[in-house]
């Protein structure tokens, strides 16, 4: 019987000590916490009270401090300083000198930055303007009691900044500080005094408490408390739950429903988290960043797969080493600002996988608290941007692929605007087409390269998008050229713009012009030859006519006059002279056989030259003769040779009369001076006329086909062309220099033996 009394006992005991520890604490933590909330809201009333007080003391020193006088300021901080609970109020200037105080023997003392009021201030870097209520005090030990030391700025006002006497420059911010320090002995007697209160009244809870509830434990609390515990006990372990057995009383039965619910709640909830850890580790793991928290070493405590099978980590190693393969820890890391703000961080990181290629990822770091809120840890999520960042990198090259041809295309290319049709964007073809530089058509119209009177013909037509054909533009010399312009839709930094292209066709032009001309040329030509003999006929008849008029002027009595007698001399001879000029017409009209003969050059001159004897007298263009007569002969084709030198007698009369059109020049004769000669067995024809040269520039050019200093229209660029290529099939060489009194000379060159068709042919027989 004895056991069971002292099992009881024991548990009522245990129960009553519980409880009544429970009370305790529960007791002592409202006391503790009453108290320290009191002793708090004491301190703060304190404070609130020494933060008015130094406000009142600067509105009350204000006005004296804006007019500078110091008399005043020392009689309103010695009336304050009179109260019982003031220590002290001292004013600072700036350099650190107590300039007032209700102590006589500290005024002009200087205070250094480490003493208690400066170093308020002076701990931050750099100095704050302001600061809040709570970090300008300091506590004072003062004859055993404390003391509390509150520091207020004095700030410049605009007052101090423009008055005349007391200025302030207004950059200057704090003029000064004000300390005032307060005693707490008051305070501090009646924190005591409330301390006793609380006590008291905690201890008398603590006992009336206990014994009511030792009291009812002992009346209720039976065998069933036990079964309870021992359950409480099981479920705290984590174990699988048991129907616990009770007997009816009171709150005990509701108690051990409540735990057997409890129970069976505890081991639902157990295995949701436990289905949820699984969950949230699998996601951990399966997640397609890569993972890892690490400490405040930028150790890694834990990292998921996706981390491993990408940098293949060792346990313990730092995260830079991990990541970058580093010795020391990112210059820029997001978990260090992580660790010191709390806050949550980004960045842009690159380094290597395991296998040494390069990586680059997107870091977004978490901090992880402890149950008391500090950051114990942070949480590093790298997202794989690598793909993006060699997309990046082939689109770059694509780009400055994309700009290599659209700068290396040969012809002009703009981007307009599709309104304004301002440039936007142009190639260096523009350069070479326009003469303008890059910088000098960028932000410029488009219409600006087009001839005046064509500007607004063609604004709606490139706006359409419509093909522009032979439209004139105009070069930076001012010179006309003649493009073609194609136009398609395109975009531009997110914007509609028209790609224009233009194509010079100025030189196809010009080659069309030629080939017309020449075209021209070669009708004319076949057509002299039957004009020439259309010609005849009526010639014939003029010439039987004349010579019956001749015959019957004899037999007359009019054969005394002498004018009639000239005039029919002049018509025969002028009849005959036409019939040689056309026989001559249709002679070099007529085609070759190609057949090389022995020719005398002299005659082959002279033959070419009757056919502008009588156009150049007429044009006043004398022609001075410098020729060997007794040249020998060399093989060539008279008639092909002959087109030679009326080509150069052309050109020798334009070159004269396009000088004289331009500037009629006293000092120049208009001559065309012809000289032959023998030269080491080389026979040498020079033509030279007096026109205004040809520029070395173009000296190479200009036996190419098609190539003419002429206006379109006026020559065909082919004469000189085919007298180099019947020179030179002759087995000579033709060339251009300087004349001696200026204008072109040709000089034509003829070995007197020249090889054709591998046999050697002498011209002297």
């Amino acid at each position: 019987m004895k056991r069971p009394q002292r099992i009881r006992n024991s548990l009522i005991t245990s129960l009553v000590l519980a409880v009544g520890l429970t009370l305790l604490v529960s007791i002592s933590s409202w006391a503790y916490f009453s108290i320290r909330h009191q002793n708090t809201r004491m301190m703060q009333m304190t404070l609130e009270r020494v933060d008015r007080l130094s406000n009142t003391i600067k509105l009350g020193t204000h006005y004296a401090m804006m007019l500078d006088s110091g008399e005043d300021i020392h009689q309103i901080i010695n009336n304050i300083g009179r109260q019982q609970e003031i220590v002290s109020i001292r004013i600072y200037n700036k350099e650190g000198s107590i300039q007032f105080s209700n102590r006589h023997a500290e005024i002009g003392r200087q205070t250094t930055i480490d003493s208690e009021a400066c170093s308020i201030c002076h701990a931050f870097d750099p100095l704050p303007a302001e600061l809040p209520l709570t970090r300008r005090t300091r506590d004072i030990q003062i004859d055993n009691h404390q003391a509390l030391g509150l520091i207020s700025p004095i700030y410049n006002e605009p007052g101090c900044s423009t008055d005349t006497c007391h200025v302030h420059p207004p950059e200057i911010k704090v003029l000064g500080l004000l300390d005032v320090v307060f005693s707490l002995e008051d305070t501090e007697n009646e924190i005591k005094l409330m301390e006793n209160g609380v006590i008291g009244l905690a201890a008398l809870l603590f006992i009336l408490t206990s014994a009511i509830i030792g009291l009812i434990i002992m009346k209720l609390v039976n065998r069933p408390i036990r079964n309870l515990i021992d359950e409480t006990k099981r479920i705290a372990r984590g174990e699988r739950r048991r129907q616990i057995e009770f007997e009816h009383s009171f709150e005990i039965e509701q108690l051990a429903e409540a735990i057997n619910q409890m129970g069976l709640d505890i081991e639902e909830k157990q295995d949701e988290l436990n289905e949820q850890r699984n969950r949230f580790r699998q996601l951990f793991e399966q997640v397609p960043c890569a993972i890892t928290v690490q400490d405040r070493n930028y150790r890694l405590v834990e990292y998921n797969q996706e981390f491993e099978d990408t940098f293949a980590p060792k346990p313990g190693d730092f995260c830079y080493y991990a990541y970058k393969g580093r010795t020391e820890k990112c210059e820029n890391c997001p978990v260090e600002k992580t660790f010191n703000d709390g806050q949550t961080h980004y960045s842009e990181e690159a380094g290597f996988t395991k296998d040494g290629k390069p990586a680059h990822w997107i870091v977004r770091t978490s901090p992880l608290h402890d149950e008391e809120g500090n950051v114990v840890a942070a949480m590093e999520m790298c997202l794989d941007i690598t793909h993006s960042r060699l997309l990046e990198k082939q689109l770059k090259e694509a780009e400055k692929k994309y700009y290599d041809v659209f700068n290396n295309i040969p012809n002009p290319v703009f981007v307009l605007d599709g309104e304004t049709l301002e440039i936007l964007e142009c190639n260096r073809s523009v350069t070479a087409v326009y003469g303008l530089a890059h910088r000098d058509v960028l932000g410029t119209g488009f219409l600006n390269l087009f001839i005046e009177e064509d500007r607004q013909l063609y604004a709606n037509a490139i706006r359409s998008g419509r093909v522009i054909d032979r439209a004139r533009h105009r070069h930076k010399d001012g010179r006309t050229i003649f493009v073609t312009i194609r136009i398609s839709l395109s975009k531009y930094k997110g914007r509609d713009v028209l790609l224009v292209t233009t194509g010079d066709i100025t030189k196809r032009l010009e080659a069309e012009q030629q080939l017309i001309q020449a075209s021209k040329m070669a009708t004319l030509g076949e057509m002299a030859s039957g004009v020439a003999h259309e010609l005849n006929q009526p010639l014939a008849v003029i010439k039987t006519a004349g010579s019956i008029l001749k015959k019957k002027l004899g037999r007359s009595t009019l054969a005394e006059d002498d004018t009639l007698v000239k005039v029919t001399n002049k018509i025969d001879a002028n009849v005959d002279r036409a019939s040689n000029i056309i026989d001559h017409m249709r002679q070099f009209a007529r085609k070759s056989d190609a057949r090389l003969e022995k020719t005398q050059i002299n005659l082959v001159i002279e033959k070419a030259f009757e056919m502008f004897d009588q156009q150049l007298k007429v044009r006043g263009i004398e022609v001075v003769w410098d020729k060997t007569s007794d040249l020998p002969a060399i093989l060539a084709e008279p008639n092909r040779l002959e087109q030679v030198f009326v080509n150069l007698f052309l050109n020798a009369r334009d070159a004269i009369e396009e000088r004289w059109e331009l500037h009629v020049d006293a000092k120049a004769d208009k001559k065309i001076r012809v000289a032959t000669r023998l030269e080491a067995d080389v026979v040498m024809v020079e033509v030279c006329d007096a026109g205004y040269g040809v520029p070395p520039e173009i000296a190479e050019k200009i036996f190419e086909p098609f190539f003419t200093t002429k206006e379109v229209g006026k020559g065909t660029g082919l004469g000189l062309s085919i007298s180099y290529g019947i020179v030179n099939e002759l087995g000579g060489d033709i060339s251009v220099r300087p004349g001696p009194e200026g204008g072109a000379c040709f000089v034509i060159r003829f070995p007197v033996k020249a090889r054709r068709n591998g046999t050697n042919h002498t011209a002297g027989g």
